[in-house]
């Protein structure tokens, strides 16, 4: 007798890449394909096809543990969940509500991300939430806003890249963070289409391009300016389509045609020629699109990065217009969702601005509280993480393990210490997690049902497979059992259809307008892009924006009238190289899951420190050799891999791991001054051989 499979989605990145789950007679469940779902087509990468491995009992948390005399204990959901809620209204009675924090993740939920700024707004009354998703899009996520008067990651589906004539990809390496997005671009180049990667590295994914451009890192801006500065020297600038639908033209034009090709080359160490055979690729066919992904988000100028991208799609006319336009390449499973429905410090359900009189009404109104009541903006996550223990005495932390994945992350662990109460709610006992005074337990993917909304916009509905283990909650039960103990007794459901009714009430009217979206519809088709503002079969959602108008009050684009300045910490003779961080295929994130599943394990055991023949060399290190590397902020250790790949003064570490090679320690918190994003991508660092003992017998 045949078991029924769940329809359901991929836990991790953006893709939400559909499977199957099939229960197994000996226990445990089975991953298969699903060709009928659009985005992924069947495949699925390794990471998908061992997510199931997270879900065993003998590698995650199944019992509530608290602090006693230093040592994490299992406890009674009655006693811990007693414990934190007296130590939540300990912290706020003496030092006020912002002096408890919120940090949620890009990996909850829809429902969770709603249900977790609700309740640090209305049982909490604090100001202080943000989110990890602060760290991935959040330069794209400002930039496309200025210019749009919207953010969402793609502005069409992922079926029209290879109908393009040109793709330029801006650091993204699809082919190790996202396997099977890479068929996309494959079949771009089969129809005729071109493909140009723009990254340091060459990398699996910038091999299979046309062209590779390696700029130096945090050198993005001046890239971009510099093809821009050609399209208009060349005479390819759209002017009719300049003056039709778009403004700030001549500001943002002047600051290009400073950026002349010789001072970008010398900026860059891009070669004119390159330069001029780039804008030859992307302006010769009649569409084109240009893709960003971390490399030029995770700077200190990030959201002036992605303007200058911007501003050379709208300068060619490539946006708006069917099979062109820009778009971000959300990295985290629901990097999307997560920064729509207010868990982020500045926005409220809906993807509306927690300062706007009239957002605070419409989501006070569905809340059933006094607009004035709620808080106003906090702090950005890093700023966050850096005031626990001064200003922010408590923390609750939901889905993320910042211990690993923060920049300077060795500061970030000081202050997470620092804390008079931290709250953890995780699958597995994460870095962050062990440090915390009280660890609760709580579901997974397949063992709960809830929406997230992928890279393209399409809200898609993941199925509970499973039953959990017993003494594991979800979140929402969590949040449930805080809020009653609080004296909130009503507004927090554990049922999560229910809390997505509430959503659908609270983003309606707003940018990301889900009043159309239901389970039922979710249930039934393939996913609904964003804006839905009604259900019915002439709702079918947005799957493409902008082809009418902008959505800014005039309808008009906004050109961003930026120019290049320098990374935040430049090399100099004390820091020499730069360091350049990523992922490898067979992790994610802070690895803490990831690093519990034997083959990805055996395929990535470890931390490593890329760096070119001519570097070490220099060094005198060979192969496997431990090196460490330097930074103003710590020092990390790890083996050489040496390769041509990389430019000579530049090296990169993967930061999937803690301790020894932990690749945070290094990177530099500076932070754009619009989206609050630190500096991941580049930071000033020196490379030293480590000398390796003997021990002799």
């Amino acid at each position: 007798m045949e078991t029924a499979s769940t329809p359901t989605h991929c836990p991790y990145c953006a893709l939400q890449c559909g499977m199957a789950l099939s229960p197994l007679p000996t226990g445990g469940v089975e991953v298969s394909e699903r060709a009928d779902f659009p985005v992924n087509r069947g495949a699925l990468c390794g990471k998908g096809r061992t997510a199931p491995e997270v879900l065993s009992p003998a590698v995650r948390l199944t019992s509530p543990l608290v602090r006693k005399d230093g040592a994490l204990v299992p406890a009674s959901w009655e006693e811990a969940l007693d414990r934190v809620a007296a130590g939540l209204t300990a912290v706020r009675t003496a030092h006020g509500p912002d002096a408890v924090g919120v940090f949620g993740g890009g990996g909850l939920t829809n429902e969770k991300a709603y249900a977790l700024g609700k309740f640090a707004r209305v049982v909490l009354g604090t100001s202080q939430i943000d989110y990890n998703g602060r760290f991935c899009m959040s330069s794209a996520a400002a930039a496309g806003t200025k210019a749009f008067g919207l953010d969402r990651g793609l502005p069409f589906p992922l079926e029209d890249i290879p109908r393009t004539g040109c793709v330029i990809l801006v650091g993204s390496n699809l082919a190790e963070t996202m396997p099977p997005a890479l068929r996309y671009f494959a079949e771009l180049r089969e129809n005729g289409g071109k493909l140009i990667v723009v990254d340091p590295r060459r990398t699996k994914t910038a091999e299979q391009a046309d062209l590779h451009l390696a700029p130096r890192p945090g050198t993005d801006l001046a890239l971009a300016l510099g093809l821009l500065h050609l399209v208009v020297a060349e005479g390819r600038t759209d002017e009719a389509y300049i003056s039709g639908r778009t403004a700030g033209w001549e500001e943002a034009r002047a600051a290009a045609m400073a950026h002349w090709p010789e001072y970008v080359e010398r900026i860059t160490g891009v070669s004119v020629p390159r330069l001029r055979e780039a804008v030859r690729l992307f302006c010769a066919p009649e569409a084109a699109m240009v893709l960003t992904a971390r490399g030029p988000e995770q700077q200190s100028k990030g959201t002036d990065t992605v303007g200058a991208w911007i501003n050379l799609c709208l300068a060619t006319g490539r946006a708006g217009r069917p099979l062109s336009g820009y778009g971000c390449l959300t990295g985290q499973g629901n990097g999307q969702g997560g920064r729509e429905h207010g868990q982020k410090a500045d926005q409220l359900p809906g993807y509306r601005k927690l300062a706007d009189p009239e957002a605070r009404r419409h989501v006070a109104g569905v809340w059933g509280v006094d607009p004035d009541s709620l808080p106003g903006p906090g702090r950005s996550a890093y700023e966050l993480l850096d005031a626990l223990g001064t200003e922010v005495r408590a923390l609750l932390l939901m889905g993320s393990n910042p211990v690993v994945s923060a920049p300077r992350a060795g500061h970030v662990e000081e202050r997470l210490g620092a804390l008079d109460l931290l709250v953890v709610c995780d699958v597995v006992l994460s870095e962050t997690a062990a440090l915390a005074d009280i660890v609760l337990p709580v579901t997974q993917w397949a063992e709960e049902t809830g929406t997230t909304t992928n890279l393209e916009g399409r809200v898609l509905l993941r199925r509970q497979a499973v039953s959990p283990p017993a003494g594991v909650r979800s979140d929402l039960e969590v949040l449930h059992g805080l809020a009653a103990r609080l004296g909130v007794e009503k507004g927090f459901p554990a049922d999560p259809e229910e809390v997505f009714e509430e959503l659908r009430r609270a983003s309606a009217g707003g940018p990301a307008d889900y009043a159309g979206i239901s389970y039922r519809r979710l249930a039934e088709e393939q996913g609904v892009f964003w804006p839905c503002p009604a259900e019915g079969p002439a709702s079918a959602g947005t799957p493409r924006l902008f082809l009418d108008r902008f959505a800014t009050d005039d309808g008009r684009a906004r050109f961003a009238p930026v120019t290049h300045r320098p990374l935040a910490e430049e090399p100099d003779d004390e820091y020499p190289l730069l360091l350049t961080t990523g992922r490898v295929v067979s992790q994610y994130q802070s690895g803490a899951q990831t690093r519990r599943v034997a083959e990805l394990n055996a395929a990535a055991p470890g931390p490593f420190v890329e760096l070119h023949p001519r570097l070490a060399a220099r060094l005198g290190a060979a192969d496997g050799d431990p090196l460490a590397v330097a930074s103003r902020r710590g020092r990390a250790v790890a083996p050489a891999r040496i390769t041509a790949t990389i430019r000579p003064d530049t090296v990169f570490m993967p930061f999937h791991w803690p301790g020894e090679g932990r690749a945070n320690t290094l990177t530099n918190p500076a932070l754009d001054p619009t989206s609050r994003m630190p500096e991941f991508k580049a930071c000033a660092v020196r490379v030293e051989t480590v000398r390796v003992e003997t021990v002799r017998p």
